[in-house]
This record gives structure tokens, C-alpha cells and sequence, in this order.
């Protein structure tokens, strides 16, 4: 069953089609790759799915839902979380601080909001950091954790928005090769248990191939192929435009 339906998506920077007609669904419980050469369109794409971007023409639904030009709010009262290339925390706040203001925002508690803050959700704070192996930091300020470590934190922020959809804009980027796959190995252990659908973009062929049930090819703002790893690495014009002879 498809989650997430993109239909003849369009968007254009003045004369340059960023995104031209593109077509593609995500399966439920899937983790969806999209790769592409530099200039495919893939974070436009990003931005028209998250709501930073409004469409040009075409139509997004999520879960039968159309979708489509929603704004981010929006989105996230639907369901569709998002973490970013750079990391996207607060520095000044300890580990579970952190997550404790991503469930605050999540359950829309405002009253006396810097009042109780510090209270509220401790546990489940802590729960999610557990999950994603935090839980002997949970007490260290941000701004002191190792790089690897605030993806992972990024990513228990992310889950405390209880997602339905989680876009992951370059997920390892900036990583060791062995993080990146551990980050990985995480997420799609924690999202398969929790039923919950990922579409990612990355540049790390391994981690891709690693980790993609599925994956989505453009090319100049176009959809080139969709489709399993398998079917992706052996087509030929995927290796002509983007994977090389190599692959």
C-alpha cells in the first residue's frame, strides 16, 4: 500500500524546471532513497513535500490526503516529520532538553510554557534516547556532543513527533563511513518497529544500497527510474547518468 502518492509535480526557478512532471509513490513502512547527479532536483523535491515550496502544478497526498501546498505546520499536525543536512538543535540546552521541547511542541503545550518546561515529558524524553543510544548523555549540553551523536539526537527529536512520514535530507552527511551505517542500521530498526515510512536523500551509494528497500532516480527535475536496488544498479541509463560503469 502506497503512503505517500507524487503525481506530475512541478517547479520552476524563472526559466529552469527544478522539478518537471514527476511521478512516484513510497510504500508504507518503506525506506524510499532518492538519488541523483548534483542539479536532479532532489531537494526541491524535499521542499515541495515538506511544504517549504508550493508546487508550481501536480499533487501530493500522503495516506490518501491531498496535500499538496500544505505548510510545514500543517504537515506536521498530519504526521510528516523532517530532519535535516545540519543538524537542526538547540545548543544552549542539555541532551534531553532537547527532546523534551520536540514533545512539548508535539502534545501543543503552552501554558506556562518556561514555567514547566523542564518537567514535562521527562520520561518519554528519556525513553527516546534510550532508543537511539543517548541515554548515558541525556544530561550533557548539545554543544558538547560529538557530531555523530547530535544525528542521532536529531533523530530522537524527529521521532518525538510521532511521524507518520519522516523525510531524512541527507542523513549521514558529514559522517565516518562506519557511523553512517550504524545511524542508518538505527533508523530502520526503529522505524520498522514502529511502523513508521521513510523517504531519504543521500549521496553515499553504500549507504543507499545498504539500507533502501527502494529507490528513486532523477535526473534534471524527471523521474529516471524507480524501482529496487537490484533493478536500479543493473539499468543501464541509472549508470550512464549517475552510478557509472562501476556499479
Amino acid at each position: 500500500m502506497s503512503l505517500l502518492g507524487v503525481s506530475d509535480l512541478n517547479m520552476s526557478f524563472g526559466a529552469v524546471r527544478a522539478v518537471d512532471g514527476l511521478s512516484f509513490s513510497v510504500a508504507a513502512g518503506s525506506m524510499t532513497a532518492i538519488i541523483g547527479p548534483n542539479g536532479a532536483g532532489k531537494t526541491t523535491c524535499f521542499n515541495l513535500l515538506n511544504g517549504q515550496l508550493r508546487p508550481d502544478g501536480g499533487k501530493v497526498h500522503l495516506d490518501g490526503k491531498d496535500v499538496t501546498g500544505l505548510r510545514p505546520r500543517q504537515l506536521a499536525r498530519l504526521r510528516v516529520g523532517r530532519t535535516f543536512q545540519v543538524t537542526a538543535t538547540f545548543a544552549s540546552m542539555s541532551v534531553r532538553q532537547n527532546v523534551q521541547m520536540a514533545l512539548i511542541a508535539h502534545h501543543k503545550v503552552v501554558n506556562r510554557f518556561w514555567l514547566t518546561a523542564a518537567v514535562q515529558f521527562r520520561e518519554e524524553a528519556e525513553a527516546l534516547l534510550g532508543r537511539v543510544g543517548l541515554a548515558s548523555q541525556i544530561d550533557r549540553s548539545c554543544a558538547l556532543l560529538a557530531y555523530g551523536d547530535l544525528k542521532r539526537l536529531e533523530l530522537a527529536m524527529a521521532l518525538a513527533m510521532d511521524p507518520l512520514l519522516l523525510l531524512m535530507d541527507e542523513p549521514t552527511a558529514g559522517m565516518a563511513a562506519q557511523e553512517r551505517h550504524q545511524l542508518m542500521e538505527l533508523t530502520a530498526d526503529i522505524v520498522r518497529s514502529n511502523g513508521i515510512t521513510v523517504l531519504f536523500t543521500e549521496h553515499d551509494m553504500d549507504v543507499v544500497f545498504g539500507h533502501a528497500d527502494s529507490i528513486i532516480v532523477m535526473n534534471r527535475g524527471r523521474l529516471l527510474r524507480e524501482g529496487t536496488p537490484a533493478e536500479v544498479r543493473a539499468d543501464p541509463e541509472v549508470k550512464r547518468v549517475y552510478l557509472g560503469a562501476s556499479q
